[in-house]
């Protein structure tokens, strides 16, 4: 008889009340399933779920990733000759999750990844508008390629479109003609919605404190845009909580050209409001990859900071939702650091001065 190691049996566990909790929410939805069907399902007792999810809605986000990271794959990006052919097959790859007619209600909602009645407490709805911030910039960065429009706009806009789509997929399935919704994203792209880059704020916030401190990144990271590892060695580090992912692009505009960006997500409930953002990012990070070759996408890298690793080693405590501070890193030292609303901007102008 095999005996499993605790680490195993633990693995084999987890992998049981997942298998069980998406038969249980494809079956009845996030709202009617219960936690004591799903141990029922998984031979398990309730204890043994818990231990291994804190809440019904944390294992329902665990669920969730487990679908689009099992859908992801590696797909080969098609390099669109142009912006509106880079809109077309996004839009595509996004709605291929539509329900058809004739599914159920629920396992639709499953397969739409939809969060509708999941989330309806805060900080829930904060952070996916934040999230959903984020989401833009991403594809407006890889729209933006080779380009001088900014894209930000246009980005929010065609999600907005497919969000829409979903929801409607999810009330209704089998409604709606995703090719035409396609079509829409596509010629979206012609739209002049004069897009410029101009807060009011930035000219008011604090200047970065030069320093020159020792600097011990972390090993071990990983790019949610490429999959690859992050050399942390180099440009600016930026740490934002959940609840202000919106201030990812400050950093990135404010950045030297070609300098690198590694923007570091962290939240003070990694079970619940961590699984939205990875969920969020990771699915629509598998969409872009579809379209976009990895080697032709701006030096930014995004990490799930969810055990505050990059928070420490620029010396926060505690990082939390609201978190926003960065560093520039230059020769293996920490050259500007700030803190608090515009820490980004702050850190990246600093880095753009010192360049010679």
């Amino acid at each position: 008889m095999v005996r499993l190691t605790r680490v195993e049996q633990q693995a084999r566990t987890r992998a049981a009340v997942l298998a069980a909790a998406r038969e249980e929410f494809a079956e009845h939805g996030f709202g009617p399933a219960k936690v004591d069907r799903i141990a029922e399902r998984a031979d398990l007792t309730r204890g043994a779920v818990y231990s291994n999810f804190p809440s019904k809605r944390a294992l329902y986000l665990a669920v969730l990733i487990d679908l689009v990271e099992q859908d992801s794959g590696t797909v080969a990006a098609v390099s669109p000759s142009s912006r509106a052919d880079a809109l077309g097959v996004f839009a595509r790859g996004w709605l291929e999750r539509l329900p058809l007619a004739g599914d159920s209600a629920p396992g639709g909602r499953l397969q739409l990844r939809s969060l509708d009645g999941v989330f309806e407490d805060e900080p829930g709805p904060s952070v996916a508008a934040q999230v959903a911030r984020l989401e833009a910039l991403l594809l407006a960065l890889a729209l933006e390629e080779g380009g001088v429009m900014r894209c930000v706009r246009l980005a929010e806009l065609v999600l907005t479109l497919l969000d829409g789509a979903g929801h409607r997929a999810a009330t209704a399935p089998g409604s709606g003609d995703p090719f035409d919704v396609a079509h829409a994203c596509r010629h979206l792209a012609g739209i002049d919605l004069q897009d410029t880059w101009a807060p009011p704020h930035l000219p008011y916030v604090a200047p970065a404190q030069a320093c020159s401190d020792a600097w011990s990144p972390p090993a071990g990271l990983v790019d949610v845009i490429s999959g690859s590892p992050v050399d942390v060695g180099h440009g600016l580090v930026v740490v934002l909580g959940a609840g202000r992912l919106g201030a990812a692009e400050e950093a990135v505009r404010s950045a030297s050209p070609g300098e690198q960006v590694v923007v570091a997500v962290v939240t003070g409930d990694p079970a619940e409001t961590g699984r939205l953002v990875r969920l969020r990012l990771t699915d629509t990070v598998a969409c872009l990859r579809r379209v976009f070759a990895v080697s032709s996408w701006p030096p930014v890298r995004l990490v799930l900071d969810d055990d505050a690793r990059v928070a420490s080693a620029i010396g926060l405590a505690g990082a939390g939702d609201e978190t926003e501070s960065a560093v520039s890193v230059r020769d293996g030292l920490i050259v500007a650091r700030s803190h608090g609303r515009g820490a980004g901007h702050a850190a990246g102008a600093h880095s753009r001065e010192a360049t010679p």
